[in-house]
């Protein structure tokens, strides 16, 4: 089958009209090792907004001949794009949310390869200069802003839900947004759009003109989740580790709707990090809400998180079902709480540096078959211990499920293997199969086959 594609040229308007010939010269390496290969890849799925597709492979061979290119004036630049989705243009012309997302992609690549990864400034195998280096791609983004008071609110849950689901998630937006709050996402379909969504409404009604809608993703994951063109400040951080860590950093309270692995991977990440001694005192608001349809999907969420990391875990949260208003209103409160709390104690309000992220939340996992064989998966480990290896075994779920990389490697050699001590692979395993019966682990129309086998 054909798929429709447009060419064109784009100018920065107004941001990334210079650069250097070496940042020119790494993007147009288009061998396989280059810079250009990565841009390649994050550019088509900025550009794949609203096709319907979570799949990197898939996306990545629909449109082998697509190709993006810098051209040099000595006005600045342009970007040559040639055999784009069609999806991304109306009449013809790139849709203006679109092309900025480009120039994003093309602003945090070269950022995070010249200034991050290639600089001996940031020691990224120490906690302190991950956090630090997760800052300064947030500073460079502009999307840390000083002299605000805390509104920004992360909203986490699936790609995959229903249409039901993907109503109340605008509800909930809304009513956020009636309230001056801020919506900061993963930025891709379902739960990530739907409260960026409602709160442009709310935003509108109250006649707040400077509304954000942050979009927060990595390249692993953007092919699956195509930045929708609400999110007016995207960033793009080197790896969903660093990418989660944004979430925490900037966010000032998190709302949790119903998803599949992915959203499980994200509840047991702040789950793990509330739980370090560290932050017993911290204040960070954590709602769990869907609609009365998500009841008994927040109470299996319940029951595997009481299973696995005990009563101390599930009183860091609060499940609301089927009141979009009271959560606007407990996240306002407790937004309030955060306030309080760092001005107290003198930290900022646009990044969290207060909170301690142990290097176990860290450090990259990469899921390869070995690697996911071997975690640790037992309850003779400190709690927030055990929360990071349940969360790598949630990521190694998704890289398989929708990552270019992991659809290959499952391929190659067949189901990942997820072992345990035998309760806890059986609640797991528990959770992992009502995700399933549920369509929460790819998009509707596409039969799911898993990518893992639990071995109890």
């Amino acid at each position: 089958m054909e798929y429709p594609v447009i060419d064109t040229q784009i100018s920065p308007d107004g941001r990334l009209e210079i650069l250097s010939k070496s940042e020119v010269q790494k993007l147009l390496d288009t061998s396989h090792s280059g810079l250009y290969q990565l841009f390649r890849r994050c550019s088509l799925a900025a550009l794949n907004c609203g096709s319907g597709l979570d799949d990197g492979k898939e996306l990545l061979e629909r449109y082998k001949s697509f190709d993006i290119s810098i051209v040099q004036r000595e006005r600045g630049i342009k970007l040559d794009v040639k055999g784009a989705p069609a999806s991304a243009f109306v009449d013809g012309i790139m849709i203006k949310g679109i092309q900025d997302h480009l120039f994003t992609v093309l602003r945090d690549i070269l950022f995070i390869h010249g200034e991050i990864e290639d600089s001996p400034k940031f020691d990224l195998d120490t906690t302190e200069g991950i956090s630090d280096a997760v800052f300064h791609i947030l500073r460079n983004a502009n999307v840390l802003r000083p002299q605000t008071n805390p509104n920004m609110v992360v909203c986490w849950g699936g790609h995959s839900i229903s249409s039901v689901e993907y109503d109340y998630t605008k509800e909930v937006g809304y009513q956020m947004g009636l309230r001056a709050l801020d919506i900061c996402t993963g930025c891709g379909p379902g739960a990530m759009k739907g409260p960026m969504k409602g709160a442009t409404i709310g935003h509108a009604k109250q006649r707040i003109a400077g509304g954000r809608y942050l979009g927060i993703t990595e390249p692993g994951i953007i092919a699956a989740e195509a930045p929708n063109p609400i999110v007016n400040d995207l960033i793009i951080l080197p790896d969903i580790e660093k990418r989660l860590e944004a979430f925490v950093r900037v966010g000032h309270a998190v709302v949790v709707f119903p998803g599949g692995a992915g959203t499980a991977e994200e509840i047991l990440y702040i789950l793990g990090i509330l739980l370090h001694p560290d932050n017993a005192d911290l204040p960070f608001p954590l709602i769990f809400t869907g609609p009365e349809s998500a009841k008994d999907y927040f109470r299996q969420i319940d029951q595997f998180i009481g299973d696995t990391l005990g009563a101390a875990a599930q009183g860091k949260y609060q499940i609301i079902v089927n009141d979009p208003a009271l959560v606007a209103q407990e996240v306002q409160a407790g937004i309030k709480k955060v306030r309080e709390f760092r001005k107290a104690k003198g930290d900022a309000y646009y990044f969290n540096w207060l909170l301690k992220i142990d290097t176990e939340f860290q450090k990259p996992f990469d899921p390869t078959h070995d690697n996911m064989r071997n975690l640790e998966l037992h309850k003779n480990q400190k709690n927030h211990l055990l929360a990071a290896n349940l969360r790598r075994a949630f990521s190694g779920v998704v890289a398989g499920n929708v990552k270019d990389q992991g659809i290959r490697a499952i391929e190659k050699h067949g189901h990942f293997e997820i072992r345990g001590d035998v309760a806890l692979m059986e609640s797991m395993d528990a959770l992992l199969n009502s995700f399933v019966a549920q369509n929460r682990m790819k998009l509707p129309g596409k039969a799911y086959i898993p990518c893992y086998r639990v071995i109890k």
